[in-house]
């Protein structure tokens, strides 16, 4: 599925990040020291290899809601947005954390004039946020911000499972119209 949103198309796919050959970032799950981890960091770092590790070392730790860019190294990328989501239940406000994650990787993209920037799920996964939810923050937020990054102009959200598939393509449906 595919919209149109400020000159920039957004899709949502079901697969793996670290095999998005055309994209210019992908964006990453985060934890706050930036290290190796399990989900969607531990696919990103294994895929990357260890020259990730070390080039993120001089940027950890971030706070929530915060995002560094980084080389991408094995990756078939040219970067790695590193995003730090909020937990959900312990990090507030939550929705306000997980908008600016994606505001702040545009921003990031945008500094660095690339055209296509493929995100996951953010929270989601072991930081326990509703995907429903979260796909509609991470929609919103995207939307709003593409007019303050005219580099981008394709955004992808790469989902692993079916579920998470379906509700952020209805997020997407739901936003873009």
């Amino acid at each position: 599925m595919q919209h149109q949103a400020a000159r920039a198309a957004i899709e949502c796919v079901r697969g793996d990040i670290t095999q998005q050959p055309d994209m210019d970032a992908v964006v990453n799950a985060a934890n706050a020291e930036l290290r190796p981890g399990g989900g969607v960091a531990g696919a990103i770092h294994r895929a990357a290899g260890p020259d990730l590790d070390a080039a993120c070392r001089a940027y950890a730790p971030i706070a929530p809601g915060q995002a560094v860019i980084t080389e991408a190294f094995a990756l078939p990328n040219r970067f790695v947005i590193h995003c730090l989501g909020p937990v959900y239940g312990r990090d507030y406000p939550a929705d306000t954390l997980l908008a600016e994650c994606h505001r702040r990787a545009l921003a990031l993209a945008a500094e660095k004039a690339l055209e296509s920037v493929a995100f996951p799920a953010l929270s989601t996964g072991a930081f326990g946020y509703p995907v429903a939810e979260a796909a509609e923050i991470a929609m919103r937020a995207v939307i709003e911000c593409l007019g303050d990054a005219p580099s981008v102009q394709r955004l992808r959200f790469v989902l692993f499972g079916a579920d998470d598939l379906a509700a952020f393509e209805s997020a997407l449906q739901s936003t873009a119209q």
